[in-house]
């Protein structure tokens, strides 16, 4: 028996589809190892959102390399997808393959052992390419369960290599959609969140829209939870939102993906809204949820972002107030538009507004959290943090943490009404109420 290794690199969909090999490996008889000491196969499922993301898959197969010579080392996902000449260069790695045809890579592991040759696997995306539907049977040791119902992306903002690395938008049938969707609730899950490349574009070849597949999954035994990952802000619509009111399951979690909160950076990014239009959403979402919480992202050091641009994000931000900012800088990524602006921005300038835009965020994160003092809310356990504490999530992801000293018993995959009484960094403290 062979023992596999996965390492994961990137978003909530490269997690979902690590969970999807290790099923595809499972069917062919190889045994999924918790430990890379006792592996004799590596698989490093790569991201290539940034250049730091390449740098980290490739620099994890050459340690992985030289830590064990004997193995069998496989690189697949958004890096070699996207920069197959970059991915091939790698030698160190057996297998090279891409975004596509996951289910093959165990028939290729066992080419690979019985002639042990280097094999690189990367299929072109084509316009008509249908969604890889690959059964996935989320781990239970984790209350949450992902499910991805949608992949690929028509954008082609001028930052971005996604397109490249996930071919156009397709969605997940709607059937296999509920019956995955059933499974997760059949084998204990509570709470699913439906994920995507570009979440917000779902069902549109079959004449549906994303909330459809949020009223589905709400309709199923066992479920109390459903979740979303990332959207476009322009893509939500009055309906949409009307519509997800009505659902008692609908977590109102809103991550609205923002990257600058000046016009003229938008535009050159080829962003498809205003800070203004993202401002009228924020407030109809909070008119609609009046405990909605909105997370994003926001990009510094953008091609010819000038210091004007970066303060007016900093202060756009702090208007929409949101619960929790991820900051990161602009990486320039070969084959994209911005790529070739000129005035790119100096590491040291990208590097000093990150630090604070962060600084912002916590301040933010620190402003919501402390809204939640005397609030009560449902939270769903999840493990225990540790011997002192109980920890889980309320609606609105923040995380809740209440003291074990006086309920030993474990509290996991339960949904208990807990009084906030206190923040702390970036979660909240509690009691449970009687």
């Amino acid at each position: 028996m062979y023992r596999v290794f996965f390492i994961t690199f990137g978003c909530k969909v490269s997690q979902y589809e690590t969970e999807c090999m290790k099923i595809c490996f499972e069917e062919k008889n190889f045994i999924i190892s918790d430990s890379e000491n006792d592996a004799d196969i590596f698989v490093i499922n790569s991201c290539t959102v940034t250049g730091s993301g390449d740098s980290k898959s490739l620099y994890a197969v050459r340690k992985l390399r030289r830590n064990y010579p004997d193995s069998i080392i496989v690189l697949t996902g958004c890096l070699p997808q996207a920069s197959p000449k970059i991915a091939e260069k790698c030698t160190e790695a057996d297998i090279v393959t891409g975004t596509k045809n996951r289910m093959v890579i165990p028939e290729l592991v066992m080419r690979t052992i019985s002639e042990r040759q280097h094999i690189v696997d990367i299929s072109d995306y084509n316009n008509n390419d249908e969604f890889e539907d690959i059964p996935c049977l989320n781990s239970f040791n984790k209350t949450r369960a992902l499910l991805k119902i949608q992949d690929g992306c028509n954008c082609f903002c001028s930052y971005c290599i996604i397109p490249y690395a996930r071919g156009r938008c397709r969605s997940k049938p709607m059937d296999s959609l509920i019956k995955e969707a059933k499974s997760l609730a059949e084998s204990g899950h509570r709470e699913i969140v439906l994920v995507g490349i570009n979440l917000a574009f779902y069902g549109k070849e079959y004449g549906l829209k994303l909330v459809d597949a949020v009223e589905e999954c709400c309709k199923i035994e066992g479920i109390e939870r459903v979740r979303l990952g990332s959207l476009e802000p322009e893509m939500i619509s009055d309906d949409d939102l009307i519509r997800l009111s009505h659902l008692p399951e609908f977590c109102p979690q809103f991550h609205l993906s923002l990257q600058s909160g000046s016009r003229w950076t938008l535009q050159r990014m080829n962003r498809k809204y205003t800070p203004e239009e993202y401002m009228t959403l924020v407030k109809k979402i909070r008119h609609i949820f009046p405990d909605a919480a909105f997370t994003t992202d926001i990009m510094v050091g953008f091609p010819q972002e000038t210091e004007e641009e970066f303060v007016e994000s900093m202060v756009f931000a702090e208007a929409v107030g949101f619960s929790k900012i991820h900051v990161f800088q602009y990486s320039l990524r070969k084959g994209t538009i911005a790529a070739q602006l000129n005035n790119q921005i100096h590491k040291n300038i990208k590097a000093e507004r990150a630090g604070r835009m962060k600084a912002l965020g916590e301040r933010l994160q620190e402003k919501y959290l402390n809204s939640l003092i005397g609030k009560t809310v449902p939270v769903l356990f999840e493990k225990e943090n540790s011997d002192d504490f109980h920890q889980g999530h309320a609606p609105d992801y923040t995380l809740v943490k209440i003291p074990r000293k006086n309920l030993k018993k474990s509290l996991r995959n339960q949904i208990f009404y807990v009084i906030i009484e206190e923040s702390h960094g970036d979660y909240c403290y509690g009691k449970i109420l009687d």
